[in-house]
């Protein structure tokens, strides 16, 4: 019998499923807190990145291009990233059933596929770079350097996939520590690497907005080789049988593709939608996009705990249905979206009342701050509600409905989100202000439909692998 004090021993106490709050807390906290961690250096990195590129002599142009390449390489990377949802389900579910070479095996055929997925992906997408993003720029420069970020840091793309399939794994036996380890090292880097290759430094010359995405790439072969340090560690190498027999399982492959497929299509185009967004906003001019890119940066301080409750949700929901016990399921994934919506009302609170003291810290241009100040206000509202909507999604993930995740938000967001921006910023001549304000259309939508789903779902007629 495994036992993990911090993961099986506190979700395995209550036979009548009727989990003592406190409990509940502790596991979820104890699951999540490593993951935001993690993530909170990536949201460090985000900011500081956004602050080092607002401080180049064309501040405007670089932050424009940033805010491009940012979502570029989100939706490439998103698509294929979602790798770690396939990993990560299908490793739960051993590990709720205590099949942990089974664990294993995923994760060996995990990263077999990952790696040469990646090479195929990078190949391609590098060739892509430039013709990306000039199809999103509105202005010659502004394509230009973001091309130059896309072209190195698309480069990193296998590495990057591997990174996402140990990840999952990880993640499904409850080790989010060794993420939070190799996260906060990586992108610790990541910002050293940034500093001397956008500015220049030790006899390197400064590079701009292409010398991140350089950073970035180099920052991401760190992270795999933390991650394949620990695996060699003897306790986890043979209780899951990692590197014995070390090949692809084509069942296995498949059904990872089966649950990550429609989390890939989600990814791309909703991602895809938020290009559109800012397409859209680039029609009200250069500076609302540069502000927009610099709120966007600020909302990572929301958007990086809700996904590490999200994985903490998939995490749980995966083992207990592992274990064939749907209702503890259901109770783990509302015990955990009603924490990840406590940290999302107290941040949205910070966003609407201290909007001036925050986007001051990312850029010293007097006209981006007063355009940014009214859209985070905006965008603190509309972030309230992302973390109910975001944690129960991973959790219908865990139950099998990813196509139904993924057909809810790529709905909204083309039909609601998309439409409405336009339609404010644009045709009734909002500008700005009225395409920001079609973000709480979106979030509060898809949140409700989420929510409804994950309640009334009848998960006993799933088919788990």
């Amino acid at each position: 019998m495994n036992k993990l004090p911090s993961y099986n021993g506190i979700i395995n106490k209550s036979k009548s499923n009727l989990l003592r709050i406190p409990d509940q807390q502790k596991t979820i906290l104890k699951l999540a807190l490593p993951i935001i961690a993690g993530m909170s250096t990536q949201m460090i990195l985000s900011l500081v990145d956004t602050a080092m590129v607002g401080r180049l002599p064309e501040a405007k142009y670089a932050l424009a291009a940033m805010g491009i390449a940012f979502f570029v390489t989100w939706a490439v990377i998103s698509f294929f990233s979602a790798l770690s949802n396939g990993t990560l389900v299908l490793t739960s579910r051993n590990f709720g059933s205590e099949k942990f070479w089974e664990s294993g095996n995923v994760l060996k055929t995990s990263i077999i596929f990952g790696a040469l997925l990646g090479i195929i992906v990078s190949a391609v997408v590098v060739s892509l770079a430039f013709p990306l993003s000039n199809l999103f720029a509105a202005d010659k420069i502004v394509g230009q350097y973001a091309g130059e970020y896309l072209f190195y840091r698309f480069m990193a793309i296998p590495f990057f996939l591997v990174t996402v399939s140990f990840r999952g794994f990880y993640f499904g036996i409850g080790k989010t520590k060794i993420f939070m380890i190799a996260g906060i090292t990586a992108n610790v880097l990541n910002i050293a690497f940034d500093y001397i290759l956008i500015y220049g430094a030790y006899g390197i010359k400064g590079m701009g907005l292409a010398g991140a995405g350089i950073g970035s790439s180099l920052a991401t072969v760190v992270e795999v080789s933390i991650y394949f340090a620990f695996s060699l560690a003897p306790k986890c190498r043979n209780k899951y049988n990692i590197y014995r027999k070390f090949k692809l399982s084509r069942s296995i492959a498949k059904s990872i593709v089966n649950i990550s497929l429609p989390v890939s299509f989600q990814s791309i185009f909703v991602l895809t939608g938020l290009l559109l967004f800012i397409s859209i906003i680039g029609i009200t001019g250069t500076i609302q996009q540069a502000a927009s890119q610099t709120v966007l940066s600020v909302m990572f301080l929301s958007y990086m705990p809700a996904m590490a409750f999200g994985i903490a949700a998939q995490t749980l929901v995966g083992k207990k249905l592992g274990e064939n016990n749907i209702k503890s399921a259901k109770q783990w994934g509302f015990a955990t979206s009603k924490i990840a919506t406590t940290y999302t009302i107290f941040l949205g609170l910070i966003f609407i009342l201290f909007p001036n003291m925050l986007i001051p810290l990312l850029t010293e241009d007097s006209a981006i701050i007063q355009t940014g100040i009214p859209l985070l206000r905006i965008a603190g509202f509309a972030q309230i509600f992302f973390g109910v909507g975001f944690v129960l999604s991973n959790g219908l993930i865990s139950a099998g409905e990813s196509f139904f995740v993924m057909l809810t938000d790529v709905t909204i967001n083309w039909f609601v989100f998309i439409p409405v921006a336009y339609l404010l910023g644009i045709v009734l001549n909002m500008g700005v202000i009225g395409v920001w304000a079609a973000m709480p259309f979106y979030t509060i939508l898809y949140a409700a439909v989420i929510f409804i789903k994950f309640k009334y779902s009848n998960f006993n007629k799933l088919k788990f692998n």
